[in-house]
């Protein structure tokens, strides 16, 4: 019970509040008695005397300072009320005394505050209460027998108050038991329910699909962050068909029941949205709105799909390797015999394609074996002077086949092994569609125009890309030269991705130009 009493602490002190607001009225209605006491004192026979102004002047003046205590200074409580008790029991009592006992009927008067005291009181102090008005009322009445000659009979009436005071108080405080469990319970399932909500208001929050809440208006009675964002709607509130008149009227033909629980529309940015309404038992007429972002829903079934085909690639290059080995190794011993022309051709065929074979195979691997990257400062300047002197010693070709123009100033936050190989398979296929003449690959570098931002061009004076597969150019062993993987630019643009950059394709070029767009301002 004491834990009751402690979680429902502010309700208590409130009645308190109205316990010594009702005792303040008492006595300024007793005093105001006594200036009339032929009017209203004349059943209680109550004269007035210095002591009963004394009395009820007392009694005004506790009553006052026990509201402004209940009110300013809410700490121990029992004590503010077992005091505010005394000062009834000896008041009220004192009065009855003068009034010649019970007879009087003012010991009535102190079931009202025993009751209100019983209600929000603690503990076993009620039952306290109901004894220390027991012991006065029979002391008073036993005074007024032997020094005022009342009737001694009369302690039997004083013994049927002294037991309603006991039952008043054991009633009132059952009544106040059920009260508070009642209040706890009530407390708890608020708490309960404001937690449920807080809960459920952040799952919707946090769910990577868009869920609103419509009227049978059309109104946008509630929504989450990312229906906002796929939809491009207000803050709060707002007409579905000014925001969004495609599910708007998706939502129309769905209530007339021409249509499916799934639509398909288009969203903000042109993105492919699919819409699904459901019903509520809502007395409103109120509608679910699911929407989900197709586009996102088929790039994670692409990113599974090729995570299931790079694990089975990455097993069938580890099968393949060997045997290539072979036939690649067969073919050198046959080399070594001269037998014409037409076998020297069909060796080199062998040779060729036997090297393509292990590039295929070393980018599988590699695409399996991307590890975390680990960041550094990157002077531009000096690591593409390096990477190009690589390069062009590999392919043989003369220094000024590749252009650096890169401020000497300019770093880039990047895993170096695989800027390198970012550089590598994007210079190499820039190389592999352009004139191979001086210049014919440039590598450029300059600040973005985001803050922070750092964007790297390589570029080529080939064809560029063709139109129809500006879509299709990233698309792992996607490829229109017959030396080619496939997989060069697919590894290029994840690990980009790993690093925080970016990695696109310029359409408004007149050659291949690719972009690498990174960070200069998150290395540790």
């Amino acid at each position: 019970m004491q834990g009751w009493l402690s979680t429902t602490w502010e309700a208590n002190w409130r009645s308190f509040q109205y316990f010594n607001l009702y005792r303040l009225l008492l006595a300024s209605l007793s005093l105001l008695a006594l200036f009339f006491p032929n009017d209203w004192m004349l059943r209680l026979n109550l004269l007035p005397s210095a002591l009963s102004f004394g009395m009820v002047g007392a009694y005004i003046a506790a009553s006052a300072i026990g509201i402004l205590l209940a009110r300013l200074w809410q700490q121990h409580f029992n004590l503010q009320l077992s005091t505010q008790v005394l000062v009834d029991v000896v008041v009220i009592n004192t009065l009855m005394y003068l009034a010649g006992g019970v007879s009087s009927g003012l010991g009535l008067i102190l079931l009202v505050s025993l009751a209100a005291a019983s209600l929000v009181g603690q503990g076993r102090l009620v039952l306290f209460y109901a004894a220390l008005a027991t012991l006065a009322a029979l002391s008073v009445q036993t005074l007024g027998i032997l020094r005022h000659g009342l009737n001694p009979g009369s302690i039997v009436q004083a013994g049927f108050i002294s037991a309603a005071y006991f039952a008043t108080a054991v009633l009132a405080r059952l009544l106040g038991q059920r009260v508070m469990v009642n209040e706890e319970l009530a407390r708890r399932r608020g708490i309960a329910l404001d937690n449920q909500i807080r809960i459920s208001q952040r799952v919707v929050e946090r769910m990577q699909d868009g869920v609103l809440i419509v009227s049978r208006e059309g109104e946008i009675v509630r929504h989450n962050p990312m229906a906002a964002y796929l939809l491009n709607l207000p803050a709060e509130g707002g007409d579905l068909a000014t925001h969004a008149p495609p599910l708007a009227a998706a939502l129309a033909s769905w209530r007339a029941g021409s249509s499916t629980d799934s639509v398909m529309l288009q969203g903000a940015g042109n993105t492919e949205l699919s819409a699904r309404f459901e019903s509520t038992a809502s007395s409103d007429g109120e509608v679910l709105v699911f929407v989900e972002d197709m586009g996102r829903i088929k790039e994670r079934a692409k990113q599974l799909k090729l995570a299931s085909l790079g694990r089975l690639t990455a097993s069938i290059a580890h099968e393949i390797r060997n045997p290539l080995s072979a036939i690649s190794h067969a073919g050198e011993l046959l080399k070594e015999e001269r037998r014409g022309e037409i076998s020297d051709r069909l060796l080199r065929i062998i040779g060729d394609n036997t090297a393509r074979l292990n590039r295929i195979v070393g980018d599988v691997l590699e695409l399996g074996r991307q590890t975390q990257p680990r960041l550094d400062r990157i002077a531009l300047h000096g690591f593409c002077d390096i990477f190009a002197v690589d390069l062009l010693s590999s392919e043989n070709l003369p220094a000024e086949t590749i252009v650096i123009d890169v401020p000497d100033d300019l770093t880039l936050c990047f895993d170096r092994a695989h800027l390198h190989q970012v550089l590598w398979n994007l210079v190499s296929n820039g190389l592999r569609h352009s004139s191979r003449s001086a210049g014919a690959v440039r590598i450029s570098a300059r600040w973005a125009r985001s803050n922070g931002r750092v964007e790297l061009h390589v570029a080529d004076d080939g064809p560029g890309v063709p139109v129809e597969m500006y879509d299709q150019v990233f698309e792992p062993f996607f490829t229109t030269h017959h030396q080619g993987t496939g997989l060069g630019l697919f590894i290029a643009r994840e690990l980009c991705g790993a690093n925080g950059a970016s990695l696109s394709l310029n359409t408004e070029a007149s050659g291949g130009h690719f972009i690498v767009v990174g960070r200069n301002d998150t290395c540790p």
